[in-house]
């Protein structure tokens, strides 16, 4: 029951959402003053004078001008509607502060009708704790207003008994997700109500008012800002920043006033200047002061130390067309003094949630810089109401809302949304769950990388190649092998950066799995779970005491060859003992019925190599070139050997070092040539130059094992390479 409300817990902070001419002010004053009318005379009046059948109740009035403001020709009828049922539904109850309880859906839904919800939204909002605090039922909703108001309904409703303990967060904030997920609208009515429960909760004990604030700030507010709700976020920002860092907020407090006070406004005099360039291009646009919240000004504040005019606030430059946004920018840079590394596109490569803008700064002669975001009037009611704003997702899609890269436009369904829900179905219990999800939420920047075919992929920052092949390929990501980034080859651990090109490298072999060590290098939880979810189905075996003497790292590596599957599964057997090859690969006879063959990883033996085997876990037999370490080892431990012999079939996979001095473009040219002969990469490795050499590690499958010397001439052949040999097997150690 969302009857938390009273007085402010502390002076309301700075508007965020609006873009004014003036200095910062403290607000609270114009939301306050509408959600503190006398609702009682209004509501009774509305539910039994005679002209509640025939016109709008009065106590909705400012609703209804909210509403029709971004909604010129939507019906009111159903906000009549459920304002009276609200109203008599909830009449005797009242909230803390003494005020009718009707005050709290009526100050939730001005806040949406004022953001640009359509009307399903604000009747949803007007209704949405009649059913859990009421008696009014979901099966009334649904007839009187519809199936889906009633979803909104049912939706906020189970969102009210999320119990914040620890022990309850995991499922409950899982079925939150999953009803977001399925209609946004039902976390912007939470959002909304959250904003009035925060605005109004100084009734509250200190230590609920602290533990409301902290999972405000650690899960909603989040949230928020996935969703593009700027003019929520910026708010719940300001008012868990009073409750849980009461002295910083007073000391920014006094700043804000301080620069308030001041007599000149550089903010100011950088507008004029602005506006007086754009006239002179003939370039229509309104040019506004955008002051900075609380929680943004202390932010600059730690970062710059002492803080001039300029850092209180911000330009917003807003246009009619896309085309005018780099107009602007470009007058300005043209006539102002640019600092270019300020510069961020968000039009061309929009942000995960939803928001575009151009930003840049200039500088004054007096050395202070003045940020400056240039956006269309519709890109701003985007950057301030996000999927708030963007209407109904019921409604026809329009042509702009068609699919690309294979991932839904559907704005009201943001990418980010669609990953988690696909994520969150395949975590294998709550707290793995809730783990995820918060290290997700706390990933506040997001970096769009590009595929070779144009498409991209959202990733949040510090992501690696491997978190890049999970949210392309999903699950069939086990297969991948390696990753080209801007054209070069990078192992998969490599930390990708915003506009970075990548090419996964993936390979053919069904049976292959992810490595236990690519969970250090994810850091998306599609990636985590993906790889931790294989792990668990596939749990890994410990060697046989019998078969690896303890301290034996050899007999680990030719166990690891045996479960590893380097080629491929076994076939049914002649008589005369088992035939193995990978795909297409050469076939192994082993002097063991029915046995799995495998070439060991070890040494990678290709025909027409001496090559002798050894039984392993699970009736296996592992091949080893004959010179390989492990082979003397396996002997010196007393295992027998097993006979095997090469049998027909051509193909390969063998591991070659190509030895290089260092130049530009190299590991693009040896690759290249070879492809060019056929050579299928399976796995490479590059270690750190020295001395201006490198040294290149290849394990590739070939068509025709008679095709190796081939090969390794085309490599010779590359500039800069000196030296291309079969991988040495491992020598026993002295």
């Amino acid at each position: 029951m969302n009857a938390e409300a009273a007085k402010p817990a502390t002076p309301g902070p700075v508007t965020s959402g609006s873009a004014t001419s003036g200095h910062v002010t403290p607000t609270g004053t114009r939301r306050k003053a509408r959600s503190r009318l006398d609702l009682r005379r209004l509501g009774r009046a509305a539910l039994l004078g005679p002209a509640s059948r025939d016109r709008l109740p009065d106590a909705i009035g400012h609703v209804a001008d909210a509403h029709r403001a971004h909604h010129p020709d939507a019906d009111l009828d159903p906000l009549r509607r459920a304002y009276l049922l609200a109203e008599s539904s909830h009449r005797g109850q009242m909230r803390k502060s003494g005020e009718p309880y009707i005050t709290h859906p009526l100050a939730v839904t001005l806040i949406l009708a004022e953001l640009g919800a359509e009307t399903t939204t604000l009747t949803a909002s007007l209704l949405h704790d009649t059913v859990e605090d009421t008696e009014v039922t979901l099966d009334q909703v649904r007839e009187q207003f519809g199936e889906e108001v009633c979803y909104l309904v049912d939706g906020v409703t189970k969102l009210e008994k999320v119990d914040y303990g620890a022990a309850a967060e995991p499922e409950t904030f899982r079925k939150m997700l999953v009803a977001t997920g399925n209609d946004v609208r039902v976390m912007s009515i939470k959002l909304a109500d959250r904003l009035h429960n925060m605005r109004t909760l100084g009734v509250m004990r200190p230590e609920k008012q602290e533990r409301i604030a902290k999972v405000t700030r650690d899960v909603l507010i989040p949230l928020a800002e996935r969703l593009g709700v700027q003019a929520l976020k910026t708010e719940l920002e300001d008012l868990v920043f009073a409750i849980l860092h009461p002295e910083e907020n007073k000391h920014t407090r006094e700043l804000i006033l301080r620069n308030a006070s001041r007599a000149d406004d550089p903010l100011a005099e950088v507008a004029d200047e602005v506006r007086k360039v754009l006239r002179e291009a003939d370039l229509a646009a309104e040019v506004l002061i955008r002051p900075r919240h609380f929680v943004s000004v202390h932010r600059v504040s730690r970062k710059r130390g002492r803080l001039r005019g300029a850092d209180f606030g911000r330009l917003l430059v807003l246009v009619n067309e896309d085309a005018d946004c780099y107009g602007v920018l470009g007058e300005l840079h043209t006539c102002m003094t640019p600092v270019v590394s300020e510069f961020k596109d968000f039009i061309a490569v929009p942000k995960f949630n939803l928001y575009q803008s151009l930003h840049t700064a200039v500088a004054r002669d007096d050395g202070q810089v003045v940020e400056v975001l240039i956006r269309t009037h519709l890109m701003h009611k985007v950057a301030e109401a996000g999927v708030v704003a963007l209407g109904n997702p019921y409604a026809a899609p329009g042509e702009e809302q068609s699919t690309s890269d294979g991932e839904r436009v559907d704005p009201t369904r943001p990418g980010w949304l669609s990953r988690l829900l696909e994520w969150q179905r395949g975590a294998p219990d709550p707290d793995t769950f809730w783990s995820t999800l918060r290290e997700d939420l706390a990933q506040d920047r997001e970096i769009t990388v590009f595929r070779p075919d144009g498409g991209t992929i959202g990733l949040p920052d510090g992501a690696t190649c491997v978190d890049a092949a999970y949210a392309q390929y999903g699950e069939d990501a086990h297969a991948c092998i390696g990753a080209r980034v801007n054209g070069r080859l990078a192992t998969l651990r490599t930390v990708l950066k915003d506009g970075d090109t990548v090419q996964l490298l993936m390979g053919q072999d069904p049976a292959s799995e992810p490595s236990r060590e690519w969970l250090e290098h994810a850091h998306t939880p599609a990636a985590r779970i993906a790889i931790q979810r294989w792990l668990t189905a596939h749990p890994a075996h410990p060697v046989d005491p019998a078969d690896q003497p303890e301290g034996d790292r050899a007999g680990s590596e030719e166990a690891q060859a045996a479960t590893r599957p380097a080629v491929g599964g076994s076939a049914a057997a002649p008589a005369s003992g088992a035939v193995s090859g990978s795909p297409g690969g050469a076939q192994v006879l082993a002097d063991r019925p029915g046995a799995t063959v495998r070439l060991a990883g070890c040494c990678t033996p290709v025909p027409p190599d001496e090559v002798t085997g050894f039984a392993v876990r699970g009736g296996a037999v592992a091949v080893h070139r004959a010179e390989c370490a492990v082979v003397a080892r396996m002997k010196s431990a007393g295992r027998a050997e097993v006979g095997v012999r090469w049998g027909e079939g051509a193909e390969c996979r063998v591991t070659l070092v190509a030895e290089s001095f260092v130049r530009p473009h190299l590991l693009a040219d040896l690759t290249e040539a070879m492809a060019v002969e056929g050579a299928e990469i399976v796995s490479a490795t590059v270690e750190p130059p020295t001395h201006q050499q490198v040294r290149h590690t290849y394990t590739v499958q070939l068509p025709d094992a008679a095709h190796l010397p081939v090969l390794m001439r085309a490599m010779r052949k590359v500039a800069g390479v000196y030296d291309v040999s079969r991988a040495k097997p491992q020598t026993q150690s002295t």
